[in-house]
């Protein structure tokens, strides 16, 4: 949980993105925080724990039919995610657990445990259409806890089985412990791996993404990937106003010298309890840029903190949204990335086998 100073303020717990545990939209009862005089000194109070639980979920693949993403169906191993990301657009999907997109989206996981047999299950159905996999749309199936869960991994390999293509987006170096399951599937031109670069500055990479491999080591993965013979490209996301804005072109470049061969941005989105998540985490860190952040971002978005509208919710409106989209262009073409990405291979696919035992599952 958040720690409260004698004001009745919290505190940012080290090693975590959201200075508070916000209540969730959907909650019946209001929880108001209040100073009994027994607060622990603020560098005495311990750092919130992660916590996983088991999520016993009905179905393996979402689907969904937005026009601003390239996919329309998708794998979530995790919800929450112990990262931190300030900014992430999946902590309002928390709420609909009874738990709040603040702290809890970091220390309170839920693990789809039964995912990799459940994505057997449907995809072995008679009915079922073969369009390309995103794994990792809502929070990271990368992120620290899938090294002992090992989700991810056992979805790759159901995926590699059924020659499945399958897109992959994270933030973690963690991807290359699957790459003898990458390889030969990106051989047969079955999957591509996307690592998300939000800024090249550690510091501030530390403060906004606590929980995430540094920059470097992101760059670091590209290379190793790309090295592999895996395609691998950069999502600059979210470009943030006067804080990351002025290092597009840098990142783009940096991933284009590790050898990305794609790349994509997306303009800071501030659904439901995310809008006051940063502001807070903003004030905090970045007091003097706060104001400017958050007008320029108006500016960008139909002079609201957030325009949830398909066709603009990922590049934003506007002239300095055409501004930025110019700069990402001219980038672009200047580094030489893919103008598009190369499209998967859907041929492959074969349904898997399902034995006895896990037709009654």
């Amino acid at each position: 949980m958040a720690r409260h100073s004698k004001s009745g303020e919290t505190s940012p717990a080290k090693g975590r993105g959201a200075g508070i545990n916000i209540q969730g939209r959907f909650e019946a009862m209001s929880r108001q925080p209040e100073d009994d005089g027994w607060d622990l000194p603020e560098e005495g109070a311990p750092a919130p724990l992660t916590q996983v639980m088991e999520w016993q979920a009905k179905s393996a693949i979402a689907r969904n039919d937005s026009p601003d993403v390239p996919f329309s169906q998708s794998v979530n191993p995790y919800q929450g995610c112990e990262h931190g990301c300030i900014y992430c657009y999946a902590r309002p999907s928390h709420a609909y657990f009874n738990l709040s997109p603040g702290l809890d989206f970091e220390t309170r996981l839920l693990a789809k445990t039964h995912a990799p047999q459940l994505l057997r299950r449907e995809l072995a159905r008679p009915g079922y259409r073969c369009e390309v996999l995103a794994l990792g749309a809502n929070t990271d199936p990368y992120q620290p806890i899938e090294r002992q869960r090992r989700i991810t991994r056992g979805i790759l390999e159901v995926l590699a089985e059924c020659r499945h293509p399958v897109s992959i987006v994270t933030k973690s170096a963690l991807v290359e412990k699957d790459l003898d399951l990458l390889v030969p599937m990106a051989e047969q031109g079955l999957a591509r791996v996307a690592l998300s670069v939000t800024t090249l500055d550690a510091e501030l990479a530390r403060r906004m993404e606590p929980r995430c491999p540094s920059p470097q080591r992101r760059l670091q993965a590209i290379a190793r990937l790309a090295g592999a013979g895996v395609p691998v490209g950069v999502l600059a996301a979210p470009v943030i106003p006067f804080l990351t804005d002025p290092e597009l072109e840098a990142i783009l470049k940096a991933a284009r010298q590790a050898g990305a061969g794609f790349a994509g941005f997306v303009l800071l989105r501030l659904p439901h309890e995310v809008n006051l998540l940063f502001q807070d985490w903003l004030e905090r860190h970045y007091p003097l840029k706060a104001a400017h952040v958050m007008s320029r971002l108006r500016q960008m978005r139909q002079g609201r903190d957030n325009d949830p509208a398909f066709g603009r919710r990922m590049t934003g409106s506007g002239e300095w949204a055409r501004l930025l989209a110019r700069r990402f262009d001219a980038a672009r073409r200047r580094l030489g990335f893919a103008e598009k990405m190369a499209p998967l291979d859907r041929s492959r696919f074969k349904p898997p086998a399902l034995d006895h035992q896990l037709a009654l599952f």
